[in-house]
């Protein structure tokens, strides 16, 4: 049994070629990155890779991360700058005994070294988007309340694990900035012997409660992949909200070794991806909160309608 899940419709075409290549017997480790990089690789997604929204000075400062479920080996890298497709350099790090996550001129450094391709990540299009919340009112100068990180968790045919996340994180973020997509256990994590799992929304929430280490632990305690990522996202909203009056966006998938899969969400449409053997064609899932549930329905042809329109007009 193969499959995948990816977070957010920006993965639909990836997850195509990562069908693909699952089925034909390529590796999780293989198929992640390479579907992560196609996503951090189209130019008018917002908040992943080439073309991602830039920090206060107008810098494209990119997070990813990497992660081998058989041996738990882990890669990062925090607000990195000038090379494409980050979730490359993460996974590379994995590969070290030490030093697996760096951040900043550190990271640049190991790019360079290990000879990744450097790039402006800056596009034009990105640039006109910072100078119109430049011209806004000063109270209304905040994040982007996207949070749209793309997070993918990976089972092939010999029953390996893999997950993997890449994001430019908060639009107007201060610089150096690092949310939770790089941070184990937060944004990601993945036991071959267990399942997986990846967050996406507000990284300084998602943080505080472990999400993806939470819900792989409750998978390791015989909930399925839906009930764990419900109780893990339901739970700490709750907390939040009963500590401070307010809670950030929280979004999660997951999977588990026999290819199951579940996702929560404590915000309205929320979509995902998901790719397996007995359903290899992507499906589109719209995921909305209902109470202490989540609701999730294959998308509509009226939505999916919507989203190509919208995408076809960004190339535009």
């Amino acid at each position: 049994m193969w499959g995948i899940i990816a977070t957010w419709s920006m993965s639909l075409d990836s997850l195509k070629i990562a069908g693909q290549m699952l089925a034909a017997g390529k590796t999780a480790g293989e198929t992640v990155t390479t579907a992560v990089k196609e996503v951090e690789n189209f130019p008018f997604y917002k908040s992943v890779g080439y073309g991602g929204l830039p920090n206060e000075n107008q810098e494209v400062e990119l997070d990813a991360a990497y992660m081998n479920g058989d041996t738990l080996a882990i890669g990062a890298v925090g607000a990195l700058k000038d090379f494409a497709n980050p979730v490359s350099v993460a996974q590379k790090l994995s590969q070290e005994k030490v030093n697996n996550f760096l951040v900043g001129p550190g990271a640049e450094k190991y790019a360079s070294i290990n000879n990744f391709q450097r790039k402006n990540m800056l596009t034009e299009r990105a640039k006109g988007f910072y100078r119109q919340q430049i011209q806004q009112d000063s109270q209304t100068k905040r994040p982007y309340a996207g949070h749209d990180t793309v997070g993918m968790v990976c089972l092939d045919q010999q029953g390996k694990m893999t997950t993997a996340t890449s994001t430019s994180g908060l639009f107007m973020k201060k610089a150096g900035r690092v949310g939770d997509s790089p941070v184990a256990g937060s944004g990601f994590y993945v036991d071959s012997q267990i399942g997986g799992a990846s967050a996406t929304g507000l990284g300084e929430d998602i943080m505080k409660g472990c999400l993806s280490y939470e819900i792989v632990r409750l998978m390791s305690a015989g909930k399925t992949p839906q009930e764990a990522c419900e109780q893990a996202v339901f739970h700490l909203d709750q907390q939040l909200r009963q500590r401070r009056g307010t809670a950030g966006d929280l979004s999660v998938v997951a999977m588990d070794n026999r290819g199951h899969w579940g996702c929560a969400t404590n915000i309205n449409d929320f979509s995902l991806v998901v790719a397996t053997q007995t359903s290899p064609d992507p499906i589109v899932y719209v995921a909305n909160a209902v109470g202490q549930h989540t609701e999730i329905k294959p998308a509509s042809p009226q939505w999916l309608e919507n989203y190509f329109a919208a995408r076809g007009a960004a190339k535009q």
